[in-house]
């Protein structure tokens, strides 16, 4: 049984929440200015990480602020390879500022499930992650395409991702946003779901199915109803049980 997990948060998208999710997260994904966030927030972002030890991220989604990154859109490889490097290099330059580095990659949204089931754009994008300056961690839905395609290319690092508050279809992919039985709204099942993830590497799919998943890192969502509350009701559970969060990229 996993004795330690990384919990990571999409950060500088605008929710409020920034300040008190980071003392309570090890790993932040921040926004690089296509579906939310500018270089005030990014910067304001990376001070906040580097004040309280955080692991340091770069959260490319697509340039689409009107749907948050949520919408699909018909993408080329090598539009995807572009989009991502562009997003990584501009969280590169700014943290030099501050001492600090790009530890890790997590795409966001439409384009994170597009990477987790599309071979060509799973490609593209860790040849994006790839020839990046000090090759960082790429984060990946666990069991995915991205995740078996990032492991087979060997040079990169990868950490599989599971979630807490979304549920899961029988072939151990995120149920689709459109759906109404996509998300958990019972913090305690969600706690409950993120533990057994991180105990046994074992989710509950939505059919009822126990489906097998590898959990590296538990993602916290920055944008629910009450995102410090449940992170702290996380960090709870996951003391109770003798689990430590240590980051994970670093």
């Amino acid at each position: 049984m996993k004795q330690r997990i990384d919990l990571n948060c999409d950060l500088g998208e605008g929710a409020g929440h920034d300040a008190a999710l980071m003392p309570l997260i090890t790993s932040a994904n921040i926004a690089c200015g296509a579906h939310a966030g500018d270089e005030t927030t990014m910067r304001a972002t990376i001070a906040l990480a580097k004040q309280h030890g955080v692991a340091i991220g770069a959260h490319p989604g697509f340039a689409d602020r009107e749907n948050f990154g949520r919408r699909e859109f018909a993408v080329t490889p090598r539009e995807a390879s572009g989009l991502v490097l562009l997003q990584i290099q501009k969280l590169q330059e700014l943290v030099i500022p501050f001492g600090a580095w790009v530890t890790h990659i997590k795409l966001h949204g439409a384009l994170y499930n597009l990477a987790s089931r599309d071979e060509r754009l799973a490609r593209a994008v860790v040849e994006a992650v790839r020839v990046t300056d000090k090759t960082p961690t790429l984060f990946v839905l666990a069991g995915s395409v991205l995740e078996r395609i990032a492991r087979e290319d060997g040079d990169i690092k990868v950490v599989a991702e599971v979630f807490a508050d979304r549920t899961y279809q029988r072939d151990g992919s995120l149920t689709p946003r459109s759906r109404p039985d996509a998300l958990i709204h019972d913090e305690r099942v969600a706690v409950a779901q993120a533990l057994r993830l991180v105990r046994e590497g074992v989710v509950r799919a939505t059919d009822g199915t126990d489906v097998p998943i590898a959990a590296d890192t538990v993602c916290l969502h920055g944008d629910g109803p009450d995102p410090v509350g449940f992170a702290r009701r996380l960090r709870a559970g996951l003391a109770a049980a003798g689990i430590a969060v240590v980051p994970v990229s670093a």
